[in-house]
This record gives C-alpha cells, structure tokens and sequence, in this order.
C-alpha cells in the first residue's frame, strides 16, 4: 500500500493513503543501517500491522523529486506566498524576499493577495502590473466572499504546495476554504496523532484532496539572503533579462553602472519601480553582510 508522509513526530510517520486513511507507522530498521531518514512529503509504500488502529511500517520509500534543507521536506512542487490587499497592508519588500527565497530553493512561486473585499480594482491592476513579468503567478481572492477559490484549487491540483505569509493575511481563512467539502482523515485516527495534531515546532502536509496537500511550517519564517551572492541576486528578477543585452559592461548589476540596460528600461517604467527598488535595497543589504563578513576576517587575521 502506498501513501505520503504528512507528519512526522515522536518516531512515528502519519502516512495518508488516498480513500483508505492516515496510519501511524514506524520506520523499518534498514533504513537506520542504509543512514536514510524518512521525510514528511515522502512517497513511501507501507504494510499494516494493525488494520483496526491504523498501524503500520515503512518498508520503502520511493525516489523522491526534491529535497529541502529548511525545512527538512521532500517532493515539494510549489510554494504559494499568501499577502492581504489591505489589514495588514501588503509589505512588497517582504514579498519580494519571500520569492528569491522560494527559487533559492527550487521552487516555482503563486502569490495570492486574500481580501479583494477590502481594495478596490484599481489596487489590483496595480499589483498586476507590477508582478507581471515577475515569473510568478498572482491570484487575487476573498476568503470573506468565497471568491477565488476555484483558481487557487486548480493551481494547487496534484502538486505539494507550501504555504507561506506574514501573520493576518487570512492564511487559515484561505486553507478553510480549500478543505470544505473535501475529506482530511478518514478513518479512525490514533491517540498519537491526536497529541501531536496542534503543534507548530513539525512541517506538516494537509490533504486537501487526492494527490494534492499543502504544507504550512514555521521553517520558511528565516528569510536570509545570506546564502544569496550580491552577483547573482539579478538572477531572481527575470524581468531584468531582456535588458541585460543593452548594459555595456559584462558584469553590471544594474546599481550605478553608466550604460545599463535596466535602469533605463526602468526609467521608461518598462520594469516595475517598486521590484526594482527592492532589488537595490536586497544588493545594499548583501553588499553590508559582504563588508562585515571582510572586516571579520581581517581583524582575525591580525591576531
């Protein structure tokens, strides 16, 4: 029987099989010998112990497409970044950091603005036009008002999405949403998932149909560029890439070289003021971290 790994805690692995259940399995003891651990987002192929209490082992698991580091999850297809129109207001500063994040992982990115309720079209056409050439997909919805719902359930079908966002953006709202009318667990689940089920410290995936989960950890809350070289920090605005022809040097990285192609696309508002902005802001802060890092250095170097 084979399933997905939703939640591992305690030495037990929740396997959801689709129309059978969620069983509480352990690992088999090879996996020890072979130095593999079974990771939340496996597809694993699994034998019952215990078909009354919804028991079983691990016995495989099957090759895996990805991996993430932080957190520790496998086969993650996607990631949708969750902002508000309004209450909070969107931080674009904050959604930018997200997306290099995101791809610095691997993943492909939907934003999804919640509270259309609260804004008018004219914000939304703005926020369109800005994230247009982005390389992200963006959905506008309302939970309040059940709107945009069936676009986001087409983007998340047959694909583990994780889920993303600053507090009070509606994130729970937005998920409630996905889940109505769709089986979570069926069958009886054990007391040891009970215990674990309100904890925040696991990644953990929830069915929201067959073959398609979503994935809310507190693991994508460290939003460091540090692992982010200021060279290749353009790399994450594929907006730049048409221009980038024009620069006349090389290596420009679209600061304050004379002849760059971005900036003046950006002065013709061919690239979004806001993205570009951002852009400079993330450079500064790498080129600081840059700096500090030299500066550490030198003064072990004297000692």
């Amino acid at each position: 029987m084979q399933g997905k790994i939703i939640k591992g805690i305690a030495g037990f692995y929740y396997v959801d099989v689709p129309a059978k259940g969620v069983y509480a399995c352990r690992a088999k003891g090879i996996f020890r010998k072979e130095n593999t651990k079974p990771l939340v987002g496996d597809d694993v192929e699994i034998e019952i112990t215990d078909a009354k209490d919804y028991e079983g082992s691990i016995v495989d698991i099957l090759p895996r497409k990805s991996v993430l580091i932080r957190p520790a999850v496998a086969n993650i297809d996607q990631a949708l970044l969750i902002f508000a129109m309004a209450k909070p207001e969107p931080s674009f500063h904050l959604l930018d950091r997200f997306l290099i994040m995101m791809r610095r992982q691997g993943l492909d990115c939907i934003v999804c603005f919640n509270k259309t309720d609260l804004a008018d079209i004219q914000q939304c056409m703005r926020i369109r036009e800005n994230y247009r050439n982005s390389g992200c997909r963006v959905i506008f919805a309302s939970a309040a008002r059940k709107e945009g719902i069936d676009e986001i359930k087409k983007a998340l079908a047959d694909k583990t999405t994780a889920v993303a966002g600053p507090s009070g953006v509606g994130k729970s709202s937005l998920v409630n949403c996905l889940q109505q009318e769709i089986r979570m667990e069926t069958g009886a689940i054990s007391e040891k998932i009970e215990r674990g089920k309100h904890t925040t410290r696991h990644s953990e995936l929830i069915a929201v149909s067959d073959n398609t989960y979503i994935m809310d950890t507190p693991g994508f809350s460290s939003l460091s560029l540090f692992d982010v070289e200021k060279e290749a920090l353009k790399d994450f605005y594929p907006e730049f890439a048409p221009y980038e022809p024009e620069c006349r040097f090389l290596t420009c990285v679209h600061i304050h070289e004379p002849g760059c192609g971005v900036q003046k696309a950006l002065e013709e508002n061919r690239i979004s003021k806001i993205r570009y902005e951002n852009y400079a802001a993330f450079y500064q802060e790498l080129l600081e971290r840059e700096a500090a890092v030299g500066s550490t250095k030198k003064r072990r170097n004297r000692r």
